[in-house]
């Protein structure tokens, strides 16, 4: 496959532009989607990028239908994946449900929209819950919440090595700011980083004979018939999410050795909460900040230990929606006494002067 990259670059252009040239780096075969904002440039990029490096592109006839392709895709070995927001996600829930249960190797982009419904086109946090947990299973997924252009780059290309290498769907969830934006960042070839991509494999059409013991039965199956059949596929799936969990979770911490209160924050909002720990520490404010960069797996044991070592009295929830993080995290650190205080701003932009305000009010 020709090389797209022969050189780091430094680069200046939109999250959605930078998520195209990111697959593309990543050695993606194929997108499948359809247009929804704020997504549709990762579309409209790839399909100008894709035929100048022999790769593929199909709209399909709606978000479900994306959703399909892709688990058909990678079925056949390709490595393929979509990107879609809002309303797009909802619909692609059964898909995705399905990737879950058949532990197929999907990749999506979620640039977040405000809800309820089809909400707004430009920015929110509401789609955690979505993401994390939605479809008719048990959250078997992994999902990196990314707050900058270099993050979005970084970890798309790491999603399609760790959805091909733990065979669990893996979302890279951004949103409307990062999508539309501009920002630097650098471009660079996986491999001259030593990052060598995971190969992909069919999962169907296989060599060999299940009859004659050559190899053992592909389990791909999306419905069983017996409740027990699926307790057991269910408590396995478990079992393996829960033992990759430790290698996969990924958190950000700074400053959190004395803090009295620990800012919890993910995404674009992180960057303001960086902002507002450094102004309120050069105030004399002992704050920390705690990003999860994983919200699935979620960083649990690290969370509970920063809040040990620092003895915290308060944790404070800063998020661009009413309470999605929050009840991530309340549920993900369950039984600890430390007291809860959040800035709900659902649909909009957070700044350091926000986070600054409510630590402020809190003291």
């Amino acid at each position: 496959m020709q090389k797209v990259i022969t050189e780091t670059k430094k680069a200046f252009m939109t999250g959605n532009e930078t998520a195209a040239w990111a697959a593309l780096v990543s050695g993606a075969d194929v997108m499948f989607g359809y247009p929804i904002t704020p997504q549709n440039e990762i579309m409209h990029y790839w399909t100008r990028l894709a035929p100048r490096y022999e790769r593929s592109f199909l709209q399909t006839e709606d978000e479900i239908s994306a959703g399909f392709t892709v688990c058909g895709a990678v079925q056949s070995g390709k490595k393929a994946f979509t990107a879609t927001a809002g309303p797009g996600n909802v619909l692609m829930q059964e898909p995705f449900g399905m990737a879950e249960g058949m532990r197929l190797p999907l990749v999506a982009v979620i640039q977040q929209r405000g809800g309820p419904s089809s909400g707004t086109v430009v920015y929110s946090q509401q789609e955690v819950t979505l993401t994390t947990f939605g479809g008719n299973g048990e959250g078997h997924r992994i999902v990196y919440s990314t707050a900058t252009h270099q993050e979005i780059y970084d970890y798309i290309i790491k999603g399609f090595n760790t959805a091909w290498k733990y065979r669990f769907p893996t979302f890279i969830l951004g949103d409307g700011y990062q999508a539309k934006m501009r920002e630097p960042l650098e471009m660079y070839d996986p491999g001259d980083r030593g990052i060598k991509m995971v190969d992909t494999y069919p999962l169907v059409g296989v060599e060999g004979s299940i009859a004659a013991s050559q190899r053992d039965p592909q389990h791909l199956c999306n419905i069983y018939s017996l409740e027990e059949e699926l307790y057991e596929i269910v408590m396995k799936y478990s079992a393996e999410f829960e033992a990759i969990s430790p290698e996969v979770v990924e958190y950000e911490e700074k400053e959190c050795d004395d803090a009295e209160i620990i800012v919890v924050s993910h995404g674009v909002v992180s960057r303001a909460a960086d902002d507002a720990v450094k102004v309120l520490r050069a105030q004399g404010i002992k704050v920390g900040y705690f990003r999860p960069i994983t919200l699935r797996p979620y960083p649990e044991n690290q969370l509970r230990e920063a809040i040990a070592k620092s003895g915290a009295k308060k944790l404070l929830v800063a998020e661009s929606a009413y309470g999605q993080l929050y009840r991530l995290t309340r549920q993900e650190i369950y039984g600890e006494t430390v007291n809860i205080e959040t800035l709900f701003m659902p649909g909009v932009g957070i700044i350091d002067y926000d986070i600054i305000n409510k630590v402020k009010s809190i003291i």
